[in-house]
């Protein structure tokens, strides 16, 4: 008999250990993440935009969060190769991803996505907004943004605009343009803007419409020709450039990244990298390598993973309408 008591008792104490785990077990594993590198997936090519604020950020986040965060690479079909690898990720916030508003426009350009993207992603935080810079190589005879969209509208058939990939920014960018002069113009795609800039400053190119993150220092080193910037305001740091309203064409785009996680990740671990990215965009220093390339990051009030997702759906929405306008129809990712 007292033998049967001993095992209820010992049972009973096992029993209840077991439950105080489980209670304590989310929040301990929270505590302690991250419990390994970290891997920032980029999905387009290095030495692109999204790659710099990338590696900036990466950084900054890895001190704070004391584990090292890796960039991966990964480019291809308008940054949605990068998309499903971050959905295929363990969702325990040590895979993130970083994108721009692409993200919110594929699900209207590509029909086999694999993903829904109105739910495979943990928005983690904003990051940083700025335009876009209608750019063109320094052969090409236009030298200002008003002779510049005349010319383009002429020799629409002729005039070679480089993208990264249907979806990417720079394509979008240019359907706009299309847009703006009732034109089709021939485009270029390249596996990221990286080896498309590369080929405009080489002359292989005519025309790129890039983010001002790697469009300036091209520009301020005078190897390509800028054009118009995409805002309704001028660049503090391109003063001489007009916006395209002033050029006589208005195209308004303003791009913005984002850091995502995937759905199913712990709330306390996405609390953790939204505090480690807030405490990046707090410093001075990261805010200067931001301005130094015309952009900018998001005021604090929407530095909320809550904003982070409400931007997103009001964007899938918006590029979804603007693209069937457009009169594109969703294609195979390759």
């Amino acid at each position: 008999m007292i033998a049967h008591i001993r095992r209820f008792l010992m049972t009973r104490r096992s029993a209840l250990a077991g439950l105080a785990l489980l209670g304590l077990g989310a929040p301990a594993l929270a505590q302690g993440f991250p419990t390994k590198p970290i891997t920032l997936i980029v999905p387009f090519a290095a030495g692109g935009p999204s790659d710099v604020i990338a590696r900036l950020l990466g950084e900054h986040m890895g001190r704070t969060l004391g584990q090292q965060v890796i960039v991966e690479n990964i480019a291809g079909a308008g940054g949605t190769a990068g998309a499903k690898r971050l959905v295929s990720a363990e969702a325990d916030g040590h895979t993130l991803l970083i994108h721009h508003l692409a993200l919110a426009a594929a699900p209207a350009l590509y029909s086999n996505l694999g993903y829904d993207t109105q739910t495979a992603f943990a928005p983690v935080g904003l990051i940083n907004t700025g335009p876009m810079v209608i750019a063109g190589k320094l052969a090409l005879p236009p030298v200002d943004g008003k002779s510049f969209f005349p010319y383009a509208k002429q020799q629409a058939e002729k005039l070679t605009v480089a993208h990264a990939g249907v979806g990417s920014n720079a394509h979008l960018c240019a359907v706009l343009i299309s847009q703006a002069l009732s034109v089709k113009l021939a485009q270029v795609a390249y596996r990221g803007t990286g080896p498309a800039m590369n080929d405009l400053v080489g002359g292989q190119v005519d025309v790129l419409c890039d983010q001002s993150t790697t469009a300036v220092p091209q520009i301020q080193s005078d190897k390509i020709r800028a054009y118009a910037v995409t805002s309704p305001e001028r660049l503090g740091v391109l003063p001489n450039v007009p916006t395209s309203r002033e050029a006589g064409t208005e195209i308004d785009m303003t791009i913005w990244h984002g850091l995502y996680a995937p759905t199913g990740t712990p709330t306390a671990a996405l609390d953790k990298l939204n505090g480690a990215l807030q405490a990046a965009l707090k410093d001075p220093v990261v805010l200067e390598r931001f301005k130094a390339v015309g952009t900018s990051a998001f005021p604090a009030s929407e530095w909320t993973r809550e904003a982070h997702a409400k931007r997103f759906a009001a964007e899938v929405a918006k590029w979804g309408a603007a693209l069937k306008a457009a009169g594109l129809t969703p294609q195979n990712a390759n």
